[in-house]
């Protein structure tokens, strides 16, 4: 294990989304703090929320950054500074800090119609200018990082790859509330999962066309979805509400605490995560790690980060998915041979490997200052 990172003073650690449940840099703020933590890295958590003095948003939180973090950091100038939400720098240097970024991807700009016109404004003016004053990017991909240097080539030197961590994931006690909601759910054994948000991104409508094609066909199953409605996903729940009516068993379930979204997980017979754009993808991870078989798409960063233990289709190929599920719902075997590769490929990503891959750029960024 490499020794702690020495600096005369602890790393300014951008917190402004430590306490967004719903959020996957919300979870990575959370677990590489903990991690950079046990491995004896002093951290000052910068913008976090105390008694709701900081504000939630995207606008609220780009405010804190233009006002108030230059003064946090001038006052007291730290050695590194590390902004995680994939622009949160301010926009001059602080004499005597390094920068460090986490860029995690790059939708605003390669699926322009996925978010809405002021945020993707936002997101190309901030990140073009802390591209300029970030001493290191940290990408939590390789498909993030070529991305990026597609776009940005003369940031390539200053780029390096951090996979997230999963083992995070356990297997949370339910509480009696939560028995009781699962309990009433009155799923059956063999359904399949889809967690995630229901935005056009995500492509869960992949998944409802294979369901409506096996369901035409006399091989009708259980869908669970359970994330909730987001930019773009009202096209997603009015199919939803119409296969509904028509029969077919969907059950949206909305944002779900993560005791109940990792039950949920565990018990699925399949895990489908069709998305047509990830920077990682951690859901399709997580169910890897609980033993869950998983299928997902090729695009993004699905092959690099699931490899070969998660069969993969072309996300506009609905009848593959649905060739898929149909048979691995058929097949006990193929699906306990699919958990058993993925626990041992999820084994691979823990949230120490990440600190150190995260210390190690605040290494080089002190001595790129």
């Amino acid at each position: 294990m490499r020794r702690p990172v020495s600096t005369p003073g602890p790393i300014a650690f951008d917190a402004t989304l430590w306490d967004e449940p719903t959020t996957g840099i919300g979870l990575y703020t959370r677990c590489l703090a903990e991690a950079l933590e046990a491995q004896g890295v002093r951290l000052d958590r910068m913008g976090a929320r105390k008694s709701g003095e900081h504000p939630r948003g995207v606008q609220k939180r780009t405010s804190w950054t233009l006002a108030t973090l230059p003064r946090l950091l001038k006052a007291s100038p730290p050695p590194v500074y590390h902004a995680l939400s994939n622009f949160n720098l301010p926009l001059r240097r602080t004499p005597g800090t390094a920068y460090v970024l986490t860029v995690h991807d790059l939708v605003p700009l390669d699926l322009p119609h996925t978010v809405s016109a002021p945020y993707r404004w936002q997101f190309r003016l901030w990140l073009a200018r802390s591209l300029m004053l970030a001493d290191r990017l940290v990408c939590i991909s390789e498909c993030t990082r070529q991305a990026l240097v597609r776009r940005f080539p003369q940031v390539e030197p200053r780029t390096v790859v951090v996979h997230n961590g999963v083992d995070h994931v356990n297997a949370t006690p339910l509480s009696e509330a939560d028995d009781e909601f699962l309990h009433a759910l009155n799923l059956p054994g063999d359904y399949v999962l889809y967690a995630g948000s229901l935005d056009v991104r995500k492509n869960v409508e992949l998944v409802l066309e294979a369901q409506e094609r096996l369901h035409a066909r006399g091989r009708p199953f259980t869908l669970v979805l359970a994330g909730q409605a987001w930019y773009g996903s009202g096209k997603v729940e009015k199919r939803i509400e119409r296969m509904r009516s028509e029969g077919l068993d969907v059950r949206p379930l909305g944002y779900q605490t993560p005791a109940i979204f990792y039950a949920l997980m565990r018990r699925a017979a399949l895990f489908v995560f069709p998305s047509r754009y990830e920077g990682f993808g951690l859901p399709p991870l997580e169910a890897m790690h609980l033993g869950t078989p998983t299928v997902v798409s090729t695009a993004g960063s699905l092959p690099e980060v699931c490899g070969d233990a998660a069969p993969a289709v072309d996300p506009d190929d609905a009848e593959g998915l649905a060739a898929v599920i149909d048979r691995l719902l058929r097949s006990p075997e193929e699906r306990r041979a699919l958990s058993e590769a993925g626990q041992r490929h999820a084994a691979k990503f823990t949230w120490a490997r990440a600190a150190e891959g995260t210390r190690a750029a605040y290494d080089a960024a002190l001595r790129h200052r």
